[in-house]
């Protein structure tokens, strides 16, 4: 007898993961595809762990619902813009027209200052690049690294200032 129960346990359980998923298809909101099938959300979710299956059906189920609701809002939106709803034509062209997309520009002090590095730190430099060019197989060209180890211009070191602007 215990295990007619079990298989009948499980049909049942089966048969609630089937309508859940279902659910989810038409409405991807958990808490009400669990209501509407009668179990609990820490059931579903106990579910979804323990059977890789029903995740996946769950997950696909969630993304055709969502796809759905994206599908009602988007017409909804249009018969908004349609009926001369202002916020509605605002909030389309804010996120479907470039020139109307929030901005927002940052200010930062641009550093020009040279950095001095120890003579020891130029040797481990030199240590790194020279490995690094046996590993790969070429020459360095560190002749060319003290020369331009010196900064160009240090007269305008730290006095520019850098606008970005970032859309």
């Amino acid at each position: 007898m215990g295990t007619e129960k079990k298989d009948a346990v499980t049909i049942r359980q089966e048969k609630q993961k089937e309508v859940l998923v279902e659910e989810l298809r038409k409405r991807p909101i958990v808490q009400g595809a669990c209501q509407k099938v009668g179990i609990g959300r820490a059931t579903f979710y106990r579910w979804r762990k323990d059977d890789a299956a029903f995740a996946a059906a769950v997950d696909e189920a969630v993304e055709t619902g969502a796809g759905l609701v994206n599908d009602m809002a988007e017409s909804q939106l249009m018969t908004a813009i349609r009926e001369g709803n202002l916020t509605a034509v605002i909030f389309w062209l804010k996120h479907h027209h470039r020139a109307y997309a929030t901005k927002v520009e940052l200010l930062a002090p641009q550093q020009q200052e040279p950095v001095e590095i120890s003579d020891t730190q130029k040797e481990i430099i030199r240590q790194s690049v020279a490995l690094l060019a046996e590993a790969a197989g070429g020459e360095t060209g560190l002749a060319e690294t003290e020369a331009n180890s010196k900064p160009k211009n240090d007269g305008d070191a730290g006095k520019n200032s850098t606008s970005k602007r970032i859309s």
